[in-house]
């Protein structure tokens, strides 16, 4: 049996891909390691609540900045794969504060990957489309090798990071990849991104902030297809490579705020145009030619069958977006896991 540690599993992204591999993998363990921040939601992960302490799923509250607790996680646990999803990931947070996201994004990753130099087969390095930086409207689409050209804190430690998994791997041999995805959106996205805030000031009849003319174009893919890319990439990707994850679905922000309002019937004059923020990129775009070509990968949501079915969670999941925006969930998951994982005073 393989010991996946998965570290930021609680959050969107990671979450999903936690569901995925007990769902479709019976031969894989996976060991959750997370600190809980403001974007990790215990919630997320209810339904593997069942098996937190049987051989499925092993749930650890930690920071992957912490070497001792990274290296007795991975000797205890016997890991023989990481992958890695815990960042700080919120631009408009870097800009208030970068030091968090050069703790938990590159000195965090430089942990994992010194625990991985002895111990593990494979380190998949989940990254983003952001650090190869802004295109023009006619440019196109970024490769795997195209410069890295960071325009905001958050992207600057996501490319630092980046590199040191390409240093590890060709000074010390650690079998790391890397995968650079668009914006994701579908179930349990923190409603602080752009497609959650929209979808859910929109149910509340409240203004749909837009940043600037809103026109800038962002690549969008459903949660669970960035997952399956994912797995294929961790299972048959080969070391040392990026992979670029896409779904080939470029639109505007004022686009899809418009098509949000017109899928939930409401007034198009809930759009407001805001101050845009500092160094705002204009267009991300990636071409995914190498995963599906070498991996076979294809996409299997498509993006207004996806939109649609996301817009009806979050009606129907109205509880857990409330207690987000409220701040409440801090103290409601508090009810699910208890003391052991530090949660009460």
């Amino acid at each position: 049996m393989k010991t996946l540690l998965v570290t930021g599993g609680c959050g969107f992204i990671g979450s999903h891909f936690v569901k995925l591999v007990l769902q479709d993998r019976p031969h894989y363990r996976v060991v959750n390691l997370d600190l809980l921040t403001y974007a990790g939601n215990p919630e997320n992960l209810l339904s593997e609540k069942r098996t937190q302490d049987g051989a499925a799923y092993r749930f650890v509250r930690g920071d992957i900045s912490d070497s001792g607790l990274v290296n007795q996680t991975v000797e205890k646990e016997n890991v023989d794969t990481i992958v890695n999803f815990a960042a700080e990931t919120h631009v408009d947070r870097s800009l208030l504060d970068s030091a968090p996201f050069l703790r938990t994004n590159v000195e965090g990753t430089r942990v994992l990957l010194e625990a991985s130099c002895e111990h593990v087969e494979r380190f998949l390095q989940v990254s983003t489309d952001e650090v190869y930086g802004s295109l023009a409207p006619s440019d196109p689409t970024f490769t795997e090798e195209n410069p890295l050209k960071p325009n905001s804190p958050y992207a600057a430690s996501k490319a630092a990071a980046d590199l040191l998994v390409r240093a590890y791997h060709r000074s010390y041999g650690v079998p790391a990849l890397i995968t650079r995805c668009g914006n994701n959106y579908g179930p349990y996205q923190f409603p602080e991104k752009f497609l959650p805030l929209i979808i859910t000031n929109a149910l509340d009849d409240r203004p749909l902030p837009l940043y600037g003319d809103g026109q800038q174009i962002r690549d969008w893919i459903h949660v669970e297809d960035h997952a399956r890319a994912l797995l294929d990439v961790l299972e048959r990707g080969n070391p040392g490579e990026v992979y670029n994850v896409s779904a080939s679905g470029e639109h505007t922000n004022q686009h899809m705020a418009e098509w949000v309002l017109q899928l939930l019937g409401k007034p198009q004059d809930l759009i407001r145009h805001v101050k845009d923020r500092p160094g705002h990129d204009r267009r991300y775009g990636v071409n995914a030619s190498r995963l599906r070509q070498e991996l076979g990968w294809r996409s299997a949501i498509d993006l207004e069958a996806g939109l649609r079915s996301t817009i009806d969670w979050y009606r129907r999941e109205r509880g857990w977006w409330e207690r987000i925006k409220s701040g409440e969930y801090r103290n409601y998951y508090a009810e699910f896991y208890g003391e052991r994982l530090g949660l009460r005073q």
